[in-house]
């Protein structure tokens, strides 16, 4: 059936104003009785339909599966999820980071694949895109949300309501008076709460805190060092090696939360401090003396008055420490080029903590500026022979370590001479291997007037050269040699002199063959007259090339034999006797490669050939720019190689091929979300974050440099970009100004997620910038953020900050995600409209409200029984509740009766008046005393009777007094003095007046009721015997009053001699305040 849409042209349309209705109408289309005309939904290709649903939220890409058959077929492969993805998160800009390496990636199809790939760590260790698509959406929505995590596992304390469950936020001191700069934390598992230490390289000082309790532990207060600075000995000097003089620069420090704080000083003739965490002191580490030189041994003579620490490395777990069986827990380099190892104390040698275990010297007189280590080096990387330990020096040099020292037999008991010579022993087990493409660049020399040419610098050599006595001699010299040139020879003949250069390496990256590895240099451009550089140096083995065809040499022993081309195996069955033993260990021999990376390193060397290559992270967009900082992501899938990831070994099964070495290619297309990417962040002085993949494609060609464009640009409000941490789901950067913020980096909203901290106040920021034009510069920024610390899973939003003195964690609910993660059984609801079931989360959710509100109802309780006592105490002192009654009721009710007794004293006095002038016309009343005895229920009746127009000329309160009469003797009471007064019948006493000798008070009661009479009479349409009964009741009314009156006077004369006395009688009437 087709339907036609009919709808008329604006032009069309007349100019009388029309009813509104709809604007379109659908009607049956004539002459069409085939129902498949027009376009259906079943012919349209997968393409379209996957491009349409690609514009769904997550929630609503899932529910479309259960439409129809064809719809679930494309909503549960991982291609529309992917391209969902895509759309949700644009990622890096096309048109600027295109790959364009080669003629070859330039077309159209290269760039719409690019176009679709997201370079990113994922979250979880088993995921797909929807579960990437899913559980990143939801996380980012709950950090932006900023709920505080509910169920946190409060340890040693028993309140329900503790500190650290108050909020998100918690902010406290540090304890020290510096700038902290440097943090690290130990993330429990589940959701405990961390620990934190954090130290500052100005002073030296350094604490740890907890933040569930909001403050600094008493570890590192006590420590009485206070070290100086370079600048502080050596006025006048210019750092960095820039001088004439020794290489010096400002103190360097790395703290471990399990092993402490290590502390190096910068200026010459400095040491290395170290204080171990269950430790309130600390302990200087012992030098290399002169005295200990030997040549014949390859121990140089150093010099200590010369030697400064450049730079410093500390374990943060127990995987390095485990691996070298206690040798390496602490390495320094210093400005003499000198690389010294130390113990941590472990129960593997019986070492004291910062014992010296191993030395080298891989670059003598050139300052090592930074050592890297793989905390997660484990046996399996060993066994690979991957790298573990990275050191660079000022002139750009990489060396990096792949084997493991081995000490000699130890004995504590012995001097620190002889541990200082085995030191030196286990140092030559090893050698610092340098990347070729690295090496120093020698200056033109045409006339050769250096001494030494540039390019040539000697090194440590390894106990496996075999190197004679002569040899070693001979170095050992060379090396003390090369030691005494000042940095000025150094810059004379090298290009690229630079300390202030930054280190970050990639140790998981892999490339399928045992290695993969990336080291990036980077150049932050701060000396004049040179531009930021950013290198990467990729370790790649490849298999070595086949030489059959070749005829070799018969002087090359060294060569295993070669199959020949007589030798053929028929079948893996047959034939067993023509294969020789070493036909097996020829590189041609038929075994699987993954059974030759299983081999030791030794034969995976002898089978695999090793190389570097160079790539480049492009800059041009920015020129001119000087790099801050910098940081990599630090998460947890982010660490791992192919052979640990667990989509590789989940259930013992390979489930992806191993990636190569270029992640566009179209093996590692669909293998695993992100790609196995890692992000590569640097600030900038300008307030820009830049973001890279560091494992994006190399070139194939070693001897060409590829370049790597950026995957996202972030600029920031914050003046400079002072520290950065990047998470698998957010990287979090911190300002000059105190502005922290997080970001998405694949750029699902332009904005930030959230702001962690917001940055001071415009006169701070007017006086920093007042402080960044002198010439000494800022000095301490005690606005700045310092560090920045995260939780190493993403999906736990959590960390620290540093800002000036101060340190500010947060923890935010994840509870959406938690709920996507979890693998339990999902409860049985309840009946609709039943409130019986149990909840899914009792300390999150739902069910951390009803924990929330049962506390909030327990204090409403506590604080009512509290107001009851209290009320009752004063109740018992000061009379107020009197009769069940609350203070305000008592207060209304004596305004009542106040303004009742004032009404009446009004009419009485009104009433003597007339009875005054009704004596001066008729003859006199009746003299003598009156008894009479009323029954209120016949006052009640006559009360009724009363006609109108009898009291239309009286006054409004006399209508007033008789309802408020009526009411009173309907309840059957009468006020008396204890409140209430008896009912119908029960007035069995007479009131009885006598006459008082003067003359005003002898007319009291008969003149009232003579003045009713009178005033009653005067109406002649109604029989006297009414008038009679209403001037009764009035006349008791009088009465009940007067008496109540007396009463309450001697009342009052009794109460003279309480404590506390009432309110007395003052005016006229009878009045009642609010009891004290």
């Amino acid at each position: 059936m087709a339907f036609t849409l009919l709808a008329s042209s604006p032009a069309s349309c007349p100019s009388k104003r029309q009813p509104e209705g709809p604007g379109f109408m659908v009607v049956k289309k004539k002459g069409s009785m085939r129902s498949d005309e027009g376009p259906q939904l079943e012919n349209f290709p997968n393409e379209v339909l996957t491009h349409i649903l690609s514009h769904l939220p997550a929630s609503s890409l899932s529910a479309v599966s259960l439409a129809s058959r064809r719809l679930y077929n494309l909503v549960t492969t991982p291609h529309a999820w992917r391209v969902a993805f895509s759309r949700f998160f644009p990622g890096q800009d096309v048109t600027d980071t295109s790959p364009i390496t080669s003629g070859r990636i330039s077309d159209d199809e290269e760039r719409e694949q690019f176009r679709e790939q997201r370079f990113f760590t994922r979250l979880t260790g088993l995921a797909s895109w929807r579960s990437e698509y899913v559980l990143r959406t939801r996380l980012l929505r709950s950090l932006g949300r900023g709920k505080p995590a509910q169920g946190v596992e409060q340890s040693g304390s028993s309140r329900t309501n503790g500190v650290g469950n108050t909020g998100a936020v918690t902010t406290y001191t540090s304890g020290l008076f510096t700038s902290v700069n440097h943090l690290h934390g130990v993330f429990a598992q589940g959701k405990k709460y961390p620990r934190f230490i954090h130290g500052s390289d100005e002073t030296g000082s350094a604490g740890s805190s907890d933040p569930k309790l909001g403050k600094t532990d008493s570890w590192g207060m006590a420590d009485p060092q206070a070290l100086p600075q370079f600048e502080d000995l050596f006025t006048g000097d210019v750092p960095y090696g820039l001088g004439d003089g020794p290489a010096g620069l400002p103190n360097v420090m790395d703290v471990s939360q399990p092993f402490g704080m290590v502390y190096g000083e910068g200026f010459p003739g400095g040491s290395v401090y170290y204080r171990a965490a269950n430790e309130m002191r600390g302990v200087f580490l012992a030098h290399s003396p002169p005295s200990l030189a030997d040549a014949e041994s390859g121990i140089p003579n150093i010099p200590p008055l010369t030697e400064a620490i450049s730079s410093l490395w500390i374990a943060k777990s127990m995987s390095v420490p485990n691996v070298t069986n206690g040798l390496i827990g602490i390495m320094t380099g210093s400005t003499l080029g000198v690389i010294t190892a130390y113990s941590l104390g472990t129960d593997y040698l019986k070492t004291k903590p910062g014992q010296v275990m191993a030395r080298w010297i891989p670059c003598p007189g050139v300052p090592i500026i930074a050592i890297s280590v793989d905390d997660s080096y484990s046996t399996s990387r060993r066994a690979l022979g991957r790298a573990w330990a990275v050191a660079l020096n000022a002139l750009g040099e990489v060396f990096y370590l792949s084997d493991v020292p081995i000490h000699p037999p130890f004995n504590a008991l012995l001097g620190e001479d002889y541990l200082g010579r085995q030191a030196w022993i286990c140092g030559r087990s090893v050698y610092w291997q340098v990347v070729e493409a690295s090496r120093r660049i020698a200056r033109d020399d045409p006339w050769q007037e250096a001494e030494v040419h540039g390019s040539y610098s000697p090194r440590s050599s390894c106990s496996s050269m075999n190197l004679s006595r002569q040899q070693l001699i001979a170095e050992t010299h060379e090396i003390e040699k090369f030691m005494r040139f000042r940095p000025l020879h150094f810059r004379t003949v090298c290009h690229g002199w630079d300390m202030r250069r930054r280190l970050e390496v990639d140790f998981s990256g892999d490339d399928g063959n045992g290695a993969g590895e990336s080291v990036f240099v980077i150049g932050c451009g701060i000396n004049a007259g040179e531009n930021a550089e950013i290198k990467r140096y990729t370790r790649c083995k490849i298999e070595q090339a086949s030489l059959d065809g070749f005829t070799l040499p018969r002087t090359a022993p060294e060569t295993p034999p070669m199959f020949s081309k007589q030798t053929k195996i028929p079948s893996i069955f047959g034939n067993v006797s023509k294969i020789k033993s070493e036909d097996i260990t020829s590189p041609n021999s038929p075994i699987s490669p993954m059974t030759k990376l299983d081999q030791p390193p030794g034969d995976v060397g002898s089978l695999m050939d090793e190389e570097w290559r160079i790539s480049l992270l492009s800059l041009k967009s920015y020129p001119d720019v000087e790099i801050t900082t910098s940081a990599i992501d630090l998460s947890t899938y982010a660490l791992l190689t192919i052979d640990e990831d667990p989509l590789r070994t989940g259930n013992g099964k390979t489930i992806f091929t191993p990636l190569p070495g270029t992640p566009s290619d179209e093996i590692s297309s669909t293998s695993i979300p992100g790609y196995r990417a890692r992000y590569l962040a640097v600030g900038t002085k300008i307030g820009q974050v830049i973001l890279w993949n560091m494992r994006g494609p190399q070139s194939a060609n070693p001897q060409v440099v590829n370049e790597l464009h950026p995957i996202r640009t972030i600029v920031t409000e914050s003046p400079q970009i002072s520290c950065l941490a990047v998470s698998a789901l957010f990287i979090v950067h911190g300002g000059n100004d105190g502005l922290v913020q997080a970001w998405d980096p694949l750029a699902s909203s332009a904005q930030p997620v959230r702001t962690l901290h917001s940055r001071f106040s415009s006169r701070a920021r007017r006086r920093l910038i007042q402080a960044e034009a002198r010439i000494h510069g800022v000095g301490i920024n005690l606005y700045a953020a310092g560090a920045i610390v995260l939780d190493p899973d993403p999906t736990i939003l959590r960390g620290m900050v540093s800002l000036g003195t101060h340190l500010r964690y947060w923890h935010y609910s994840s509870s959406a995600a938690d709920q996507f993660q979890t693998k339990k059984r999902r409860l049985r609801r309840g009946e609709r409209g039943s409130n019986g079931a149990s909840d899914r989360f009792s300390n999150t959710g739902r069910g951390a409200i009803l924990s929330q509100i049962a506390i909030e109802q327990q204090e409403v309780d506590q604080e009512k029984k509290e107001k009851a006592k209290e009320a009752a105490r004063f109740a018992g002192r000061f009379g107020v509740g009197f009769a069940g009654l609350s203070e305000e009721e008592a207060l209304r009710y004596a305004e009542m009766v106040s303004a009742q007794a004032l009404i009446d004293d009004e009419e009485r006095r009104i009433s003597e008046s007339r009875y005054f002038a009704d004596t001066s016309e008729d003859s006199p009343a009746k003299g003598g005393s009156s008894a009479r005895t009323v029954t209120p229920e016949a006052s009640t009746r006559s009360q009724s009777m009363v006609p109108t127009s009898s009291i239309e000329a009286q006054p409004d309160y006399d209508h007033d007094l008789e309802e408020a009469i009526r009411l009173s003797l309907m309840d059957g009471h009468a006020i008396g003095d204890n409140g209430y007064s008896p009912s119908n019948g029960d007035y069995d006493v007479n009131f009885t007046y006598k006459q008082k000798k003067t003359g005003r008070s002898t007319s009291t009661s008969p003149s009232t009721s003579q003045a009713s009479k009178n005033r009653f009479s005067s109406e002649g349409s109604y029989p006297m015997d009414k008038h009679a009964q209403l001037a009764d009741d009035l006349e008791f009314a009088l009465q009940l009053s007067l008496a109540e009156e007396r009463s309450k006077q001697e009342a009052e004369a009794e109460a003279e001699t309480d404590e506390f006395p009432g309110l007395g009688y003052a005016g006229t009437g009878k009045g009642k305040g609010r009891a004290i």
